[in-house]
């Protein structure tokens, strides 16, 4: 599929074990520039070493750059380290950088390529599921500062989302599930009938069964690049990607990255989205009641423990969404449709996380 967005339009292509079939991809960039590929480190031994071998034998000039797994490693330290090694390697700006990994490596690659030598091209080769639906397609990058969650960051486009499903089926369990709450807000923010596929196919999606797995890639690629190509740079509809994500965001920081990962911190966060929808009389009672049950049969957690409302709302205030010290909510109005709330008291938000 293609995202439309003028001259820096770019196609997602989604198959299942077919990693080889990225190189008649690569054909349109140089081969006398070089291509690094990024990467940390435990992905690195999955698939790093595997898609070198694979460019270097079919002629490309390619290089790996490794750093660091986890949320602890998404920082400005990691972004001079590879800047620097793609200096090393002697990058220019006719060079390519290739993201291979989760959402970390692909929010830190594309970061340090859009400001490498004030820009260079980049391909998104998403290895989770969370990346595969979400992260990967539609140019945003970023690092964490201590004071919160991708504070610093860019819009710069990839010239090429490749997706091969095959790579969630070696996901441990958790892996899995963080990714399944990004599947489930597409179904909660644009699409009924999808949400109900996921409410039927719980079982089949469990097992990681290759047609759901292809099925729910598809759909959610589509939906963003839908979103993408009308609000590439969230002034409007994009924001409602931000679906449990201000919440998240805090019940993150406030662990300190550790107690929750991005998709169980989202999956709290939707949850409570839809009792605040339904408390400010929004939402009816079995839309939450189905927005809640998914979540939960899904695997994923639906409420917080041991953080104080006060300080989560203090947290909330300082992510990047907030307008002139207001907080900007994205809650849904019903099963496929939501709408972005900017004028909600501390008061009816503290309600929900009592």
């Amino acid at each position: 599929m293609r995202v439309e967005l003028g001259p820096r339009s770019y196609d997602i292509h989604i198959g299942n074990d077919w990693l080889e079939q990225l190189i008649p991809h690569l054909e349109s960039f140089s081969r006398n520039s070089r291509l690094v590929i990024i990467t940390d480190a435990n992905v690195a031994e999955i698939a790093g070493q595997r898609l070198l071998e694979l460019m270097q034998s079919r002629g490309f000039k390619a290089d790996l750059a490794v750093f660091p797994g986890g949320e602890d490693h998404k920082n400005l330290a990691a972004v001079q380290a590879l800047t620097a090694k793609m200096v090393e390697l002697g990058l220019d700006r006719q060079s390519t950088v290739i993201a291979l990994g989760g959402g970390i490596p692909g929010d830190v690659a594309g970061f340090a390529a859009s400001i490498f030598m004030r820009g260079i091209p980049h391909i998104q080769i998403p290895t989770t599921l969370l990346a595969q639906v979400d992260s990967s397609v539609g140019g945003k990058t970023g690092v964490n500062l201590p004071q919160g969650k991708n504070l610093l960051g860019t819009f710069h486009q990839p010239r090429l989302v490749f997706i091969d499903v095959n790579f969630i089926r070696t996901l441990p369990e958790r892996e899995y599930l963080t990714g399944l709450a990004e599947v489930i807000k597409y179904g909660i923010i644009w699409d009924a009938d999808f949400f109900a596929y996921l409410e039927e196919n719980l079982d089949p999606i469990g097992h990681r069964e290759v047609d759901c797995l292809l099925h729910m890639v598809n759909r959610c690629c589509a939906i963003k690049a839908a979103i993408v190509a009308q609000d590439e740079t969230e002034n409007g509809v994009r924001a409602l990607l931000n679906l449990g994500h201000t919440f998240g965001h805090s019940f993150e920081a406030l662990t300190g990255y550790r107690r929750y990962n991005h998709g169980e911190a989202v999956a709290i966060g939707m949850a409570c989205a839809a009792r605040l929808s339904h408390h400010l009389g929004i939402l009816t009672t079995q839309d939450r009641d189905r927005i809640v049950s998914l979540i939960f049969r899904s695997g994923l957690p639906i409420s917080f423990s041991n953080l104080d409302s006060s300080d989560i709302i203090a947290q909330m205030q300082r992510d990047k969404k907030t307008v002139g010290g207001r907080l900007q909510l994205v809650l849904p109005t019903g099963i496929g449709t939501c709408q972005l709330c900017a004028d909600l008291s501390e008061t009816e938000i503290a309600l929900v996380l009592g």
